[in-house]
């Protein structure tokens, strides 16, 4: 049977809050009302559940909040502009229930902020964090409108990175299956070539030993791949090891320098997009420490609020962390200087992005290149490895007429 989590007020208007076990949502009202109580919300709390497993994508979060932000400028009502969210031609059907969800609470009084909070992890913490604010400042179409243009750019920049490593992706896919090729079906047509010879040289002996090795285990070396891939997952989830795993790789060459750009700008547009609401510095940084991505910068930010507590400055208490560039320390000193601190993040997140962009097309030049070399690399080994026992031989009986 399932469990609802229930708000019922008596008679005389008292509100109380528990969790009532009932076949269904009427079996839950006839209770309460037994006891003098009227429902006012009910909640399933396996459903609940279910719905704290979804995230919903950028892309939809910034066509949510800026058609929500378009209705409501057009003085459209809530609960109207959430039904015609919803039936929109397109929307898949989890986020239609999604939406379905956020206009059944509200109907019975709930707020936007608390209805979106009640969808789990489908809702960021900063866009509930976002509404809360416009709620209480009456300012609900503005904000929608500027979380639309944020999550636009957070997917924008998240769509070049993915979009700048899928080819060489592919080349890295493209030379994995060639050295399978090789070693699984070149290699063996000169198995009878080879075994007439009386010694070969090393290089032709390291080949036909690794084409040996995957024509009788492949079943063992495709396992102990997925072990070892398994194995990683879930070692990359133990928190220690993943908070080394995030500090070891704001320390690569290039790769680091890139990592802290997409970082520091995706935290300065957090926290412009939170400063310009009116949401407290503290619970700003809160908020804000845990869109970065990156567990070993967000572990960091306790001591940055404890000197912001003890009347340290924004900029200099930001200038402690280690993974972000200093840049962003510098332009918000100046922002705190002259009174345009939103301005000034804003301006930081969008050259860090613009920067991040550039480092991403010069990572990519740099990549295609040593993916080529390294698979002619391989194919010249191979070729070397076929040949010289072959040219060996015939060096052999030239010298014996």
């Amino acid at each position: 049977m399932p469990k609802y989590k229930y708000k019922a007020k008596d008679s005389n208007g008292k509100i109380s809050k528990g969790v009532f076990e009932a076949a269904d949502e009427m079996a839950l009202y006839q209770a309460l009302r037994a006891d003098g109580r009227y429902l006012i919300s009910s909640k399933d709390m396996e459903e609940s559940k279910l719905k704290s497993k979804r995230r919903m994508k950028t892309a939809v979060l910034a066509d949510f909040s800026r058609q929500l932000g378009t209705l409501l400028k057009a003085g459209v009502s809530l609960v109207r502009s959430l039904n015609i969210i919803s039936n929109e031609i397109g929307v898949k059907s989890a986020d239609k229930e999604t939406y379905q969800n956020l206009l059944n609470a509200i109907r019975q009084g709930v707020p936007l902020s608390e209805a979106m909070e009640e969808q789990g992890k489908t809702f960021p913490v900063l866009l509930v964090s976002m509404m809360r604010s416009a709620e209480a400042n009456g300012n609900l179409d503005q904000t929608s409108l500027r979380m639309a243009e944020h999550y636009d750019k957070e997917h924008r920049l998240n769509g070049k990175v993915r979009n700048a490593m899928i080819y060489p992706m592919i080349l890295s896919v493209l030379l994995v299956c060639v050295i399978i090729f090789i070693l699984s079906y070149l290699v063996p047509q000169f198995q009878d070539i080879f075994d007439t010879m009386e010694s070969l040289p090393l290089p032709t002996v390291i080949l036909l030993g690794m084409s040996d090795g995957i024509q009788k285990y492949w079943p063992f070396i495709i396992l102990a791949v997925v072990v070892l891939v398994f194995g990683l997952n879930l070692l990359f989830r133990i928190p220690k090891v993943q908070w080394k795993k995030d500090q070891l790789k704001l320390k690569l060459p290039v790769i680091g320098n890139l990592l802290r750009k997409i970082y520091t700008a995706r935290f300065a547009r957090t926290l412009c997009s939170l400063y310009s609401s009116g949401i407290p510095i503290i619970q700003a940084l809160q908020i804000g420490s845990s869109t970065v991505g990156n567990r070993y910068i967000e572990d960091q930010f306790d001591g940055v609020i404890d000197l912001i507590r003890r009347g340290e400055s924004l900029s200099g208490s930001l200038m402690q962390i280690d993974g972000f560039q200093k840049k962003l320390s510098s332009s918000i000193l100046v922002g705190e200087e002259t009174g345009s601190l939103d301005e000034m993040l804003d301006s930081i997140a969008d050259s860090l992005e613009f920067e991040a962009e550039r480092a991403l097309e010069r990572l990519v030049t740099l990549m295609e290149p040593i993916l080529i070399i390294l698979m002619a690399l391989i194919i010249g080994f191979v070729v070397v490895a076929v040949i010289l026992p072959i040219y060996e031989s015939y060096s052999t009986i030239d010298q014996g007429y």
